[in-house]
């Protein structure tokens, strides 16, 4: 499902958006400092502050994911369902790496704390 132009989109350039629910389908926008290609069916995304986006996941494992391709803002909506949290191993600690060099980018090296990669399945896609 995810396409090579789609990784350009995950690079940390621009950041990404997700939408939840929570269990009565109120609906919460957070922004996202890393969405992070796995393989074309799974994504994970950097849990640093959204304690809000956790609960409603928790509740509703069903997002959506807007990515930005950064040079020609074409715009991609992830459907996803969420599979489950990493807070160590590979994955986590390329999460790390690639959050720190956002954060340099950015002039604000230190400030960024990975928490957990929260993994999805990555259900279907549409172009915006």
């Amino acid at each position: 499902m995810i396409t090579e132009d789609m990784k350009i989109a995950m690079q940390g350039i621009l950041p990404s958006l997700i939408a939840t629910c929570d269990a009565d389908g109120i609906p919460n926008i957070a922004v996202i400092s890393q969405t992070y290609y796995i393989d074309k069916d799974h994504v994970a995304i950097s849990h640093q502050f959204f304690n809000k986006t956790i609960r409603n996941i928790q509740s509703n494992p069903h997002v959506c994911l807007m990515i930005i391709h950064p040079s020609e803002v074409a715009m991609w909506m992830l459907h996803a369902t969420h599979s489950h949290a990493e807070n160590e191993g590979e994955l986590f600690d390329q999460m790390v790496m690639q959050l720190e060099a956002i954060a340099s980018m950015i002039g604000m090296e230190g400030v960024f704390k990975l928490q957990a990669a929260e993994v999805f399945n990555v259900d279907s896609v549409e172009f915006r």
